[in-house]
């Protein structure tokens, strides 16, 4: 038996602790992407293309700004040092996801916006939000935001399906990997943007740690009594905003788009993702996984 008076202050090998130290050895800078390459390309776009690019910028940052506000209360109120530690590296995340898509509107999207003879615009204008994506952002707020006044499992389980299994692990996901095979090589009939992909790659790998993490707090929650039918009652009132926001501006039918994966694919995407998450976090003979395959990124 171990020596409690030789106890340390956190168990390495609790998975909490194992995300924080996956955070902390894959660290990596928005600064250091070069992102000067993705001009040219964007200058030729055809002028929806560009439009439709700045609305997915615009909304990604409005997202990474809203959701670095809405993890502090679960920051709050979480009580072990090994969660506290992962948190705090998800915290600078966000921000560092928020750095990445400011930076980027102001050394790509504005000498693009100038080169194309066309006024500059904001990230934060009202333009690029549409109405499911606002009410999304405000229900995922007001779910975690409760914590601080009624903290109890229930509410914690509907916290952790608002923000690590919708916003993060449907929303975030599904349109990351979009974006990827949009504005990577493989797609001829858009501009290739190596800058950009190859930060959403490296925020791709970040939200999967993030999903994880959310993952592992619900199946605790469900081991310890919550009822599984809320998890999915309330990610399914929450996925036609998703759809909403994530199929704004593309076609249903992948026949009639030049811009990668059609609405059709983004759905199929995320209904897959979601079902075999659900399942690892409900059924008692289903691992979850190990945190290397869930910040790994498939082709």
């Amino acid at each position: 038996m171990a020596d409690d008076r030789f106890r340390l202050a956190v168990d390495r090998e609790e998975r909490s602790f194992r995300y924080y130290r996956n955070a902390v050895e894959r660290h990596w800078d928005p600064a250091a992407i070069d992102t000067e390459g993705d001009i040219h390309p964007l200058v030729d776009a055809h002028p929806k293309t560009f439009d439709n690019f700045r609305a997915t910028v615009a909304k990604f940052g409005a997202g990474e700004r809203a959701v670095t506000e809405d993890l502090a209360p679960l920051a709050v109120v979480i009580e072990d040092a090994e969660a506290q530690a992962y948190l705090s590296t998800q915290l600078y995340e966000e921000a560092r996801h928020l750095d990445f898509f400011e930076r980027y509107w102001r050394d790509v999207i504005h000498p693009v916006e100038d080169a194309r003879g066309v006024a500059r615009t904001s990230p934060t204008d009202d333009r690029w939000i549409n109405d499911a994506y606002d009410e999304l952002l405000a229900r995922t707020d007001e779910a975690m935001h409760r914590l601080l006044d009624d903290d109890t499992p229930a509410n914690r389980a509907v916290a952790y399906c608002h923000y690590h299994l919708t916003i993060e692990g449907i929303l975030a996901q599904t349109a990351y990997w979009g974006l990827q095979r949009s504005f990577g090589p493989a797609e001829s009939d858009l501009p290739t943007l190596p800058g950009f992909t190859e930060g959403i790659e490296s925020i791709r790998s970040d939200e999967g740690r993030h999903v994880g993490f959310g993952m592992s707090r619900l199946k605790r929650l469900v081991a310890g009594g919550v009822d599984p039918q809320l998890l999915h009652d309330t990610v399914t009132e929450l996925l036609p905003l998703v759809q909403r926001t994530t199929t704004d501006g593309i076609s249903a039918d992948a026949s009639d788009e030049t811009s990668g994966p059609s609405a059709g694919d983004l759905q199929t995407y995320a209904a897959e993702k979601h079902t075999e998450r659900m399942a690892q976090i409900t059924d008692d003979t289903e691992p979850l996984p190990d945190v290397e395959t869930l910040v790994a990124i498939e082709e």
